[in-house]
């Protein structure tokens, strides 16, 4: 894009240079090879100045009015009869037509443009023969028709050209600010995802952990006061653990050395030892190695599920089930406690915590449940 832009302005710049070059060149070689006299010279040297002046004030110096199609066409009207007139003077000013073909193709549009590049090419034609030949009009009529052909041919084919390069630059710079914008879309859904992994995984370890805690200690009487401390020791460094590996993105230690069916039996003979509820665990289907993030997801749902039971259910007894199929792999947690009333939940945190962990993988959660007829969550993901 910046070299495009380098290419453009260049160009530009290089073109409007040209009018006062021709403008130049061709009076110094006015000046060489004229037979006027002394006052026609300098009449024409007047008209020359009045060019550079007309140029110089109406386009050079005010850039500003090259968008304003009235001034442009005074602009332009005053180049032709300037040119008009230097033309019949002498041939040797022809060339001033390029001039007059660069200012029409630039400020101009549509039929005026054309317009005004044939009458220009006409003009040319007739300081080419110092004005109509009567005796050689075939010539000038056939010599006409080039210039004027060849005059709007080029100019087409610098309009098209130019407005390629506008729409190449629109274009370009149209997919710039999409890519600038997909970039701050995927920098702020980076982040909102990270925030959503933080909580659920603070969630998952920090609050889980000091429930439990809060638990056994709140459980804690005379007769079992040491158990129940040592418990909520025990639960206080692993959930430290977890924590920390949370904040640097590492997998539960449960899954660093055992496959996803050995991490959940550890996780639900732990979760059961500290609530004393009996916990079964089956798997179906034949196993195979899953997606780190598949593994981790159905990990933390069965924990989260868990820690909900033990909050809430007042359970006699869970049954984890873990089933490999074809295309897929699901989690059921069901127990057998107090239930609840889907209609009138607010589902708190732990629900959508699990929802959007298997909504990120293209999964999807289910809950049933109804009070006193207990509770099953059943974790979809593709496998």
């Amino acid at each position: 894009m910046a070299a495009l832009d380098r290419w453009e302005r260049r160009l530009v710049s290089i073109a409007r240079v040209i009018p006062y070059f021709v403008l130049t060149v061709t009076t110094v070689l006015y000046s060489i090879f004229t037979t006027q006299s002394a006052p026609e010279r300098w009449f024409t040297y007047g008209v020359v100045a009045f060019g550079f002046v007309w140029m110089t004030w109406w386009f050079t110096l005010h850039p500003a009015w090259h968008g304003r199609p009235e001034l442009m066409a005074v602009f332009i009207a005053g180049m032709v009869v300037f040119y008009g007139v230097l033309g019949m003077r002498e041939h040797w000013f022809g060339a001033v037509s390029y001039a007059v073909y660069i200012y029409a193709s630039e400020v101009l549009r549509g039929r005026w443009m054309f317009f005004v590049v044939a009458l220009t090419a006409g003009l040319a034609t007739l300081s080419l023969f110092g004005g109509y030949p009567s005796d050689a009009p075939a010539a000038f009529w056939l010599l006409l028709l080039v210039f004027v052909v060849v005059a709007c041919t080029f100019t087409y084919v610098g309009h098209v050209t130019t407005e390629q390069s506008r729409m190449r630059k629109d274009l370009l710079e149209e997919n710039e600010g999409l890519h600038a914008q997909l970039l701050v879309q995927a920098h702020e859904a980076g982040v909102h995802d990270e925030r959503h992994r933080m909580a659920g995984e603070i969630h998952d370890t920090l609050a889980q952990g000091l429930a439990g805690i809060i638990t056994q200690l709140s459980a804690a009487s005379a007769s079992d006061w040491e158990r129940r401390v040592a418990v909520a020791t025990d639960l206080a460094r692993e959930n430290l653990a977890e924590a920390r590996r949370s904040v640097h993105a590492l997998r539960p230690p449960a899954l660093d050395s055992a496959a996803l069916h050995e991490a959940l039996d550890d996780v639900a003979s732990g979760w059961s030892r500290h609530n004393g509820v009996p916990v079964s665990v089956t798997l179906t289907g034949a196993v195979r190695e899953m997606h780190p993030e598949v593994e981790v997801a159905l990990l933390r749902t069965a924990q989260e599920a868990l820690a909900n039971v033990a909050k809430h259910a007042s359970a006699s007894r869970v049954g984890l089930t873990l089933s490999y199929m074809e295309d897929v792999v699901t989690l059921d947690v069901r127990d057998d406690g107090v239930g609840f009333d889907l209609a009138r939940s607010s589902d708190g945190f732990g629900l959508p915590a699990m929802r959007h962990r298997v909504n990120r993988l293209s999964g999807a959660l289910f809950v049933e449940s109804e009070p006193g007829a207990g509770t099953a969550i059943s974790a979809r993901v593709p496998a």
